[in-house]
């Protein structure tokens, strides 16, 4: 697609997490290490002044491997939420999965469960959303909905981009860059 080209204005739009909203802590399980990209509270919030809805997608695996709580990865986005405040900016949902990845959990991505379920709950064509990654996994659930893809080079992203260009509707520095193309 070209580099300003929307077919639409999306209704919704999926970030993923570690990576891309935030940096990636290995198994992020304490609040006081999140921490926003540079722009993103602002960024965010320009998507919410903007009318679209903005929904979390997250796997959390360390829950269903033992190494931390759900009652961590509560907490962790409650101040996460406190962050983006900041800016003026929120979430309208949040959506993870602690499922380990070999339990092959229809909400883990790359499948679309947390994409379905936020869907139906806000009553939007998976058509009309935007997915916002640094992960194979991230491209892969937007994919298998409908969804434009937008990979980010933090995170994961940027080894993605360089080694092997995944199939993503736009590859783009930052989730900065990446909301700007839909605002």
């Amino acid at each position: 697609m070209p580099d300003n080209y929307l077919p639409f204005r999306p209704k919704l739009v999926f970030l993923d997490r570690d990576g891309t909203l935030i940096i990636d802590k290995h198994y992020l399980h304490k609040p006081e290490e999140v921490e926003l990209f540079p722009g993103a509270g602002e960024a965010v919030a320009r998507l919410n002044q903007s009318g679209i809805l903005v929904v979390l997608v997250t796997n959390q695996s360390g829950v269903g491997r033992g190494m931390f709580s759900e009652t961590d990865v509560i907490k962790v986005h409650d101040h996460l939420q406190n962050l983006l405040a900041a800016y003026g900016a929120y979430l309208d949902a949040i959506y993870y999965c602690t499922n380990a990845p070999e339990d092959n959990a229809e909400c883990r991505k790359p499948n679309p469960g947390m994409l379905i379920e936020a869907a139906r709950k806000f009553q939007v064509d998976l058509k009309k959303t935007v997915i916002i990654g640094d992960k194979m996994a991230d491209l892969e659930a937007g994919r298998r909905v409908g969804a434009i893809t937008i990979l980010v080079k933090t995170g994961y992203g940027a080894k993605l981009a360089e080694s092997n260009p995944p199939e993503a509707d736009w590859i783009v520095e930052d989730v900065v860059a990446g909301i700007n193309l839909l605002i």
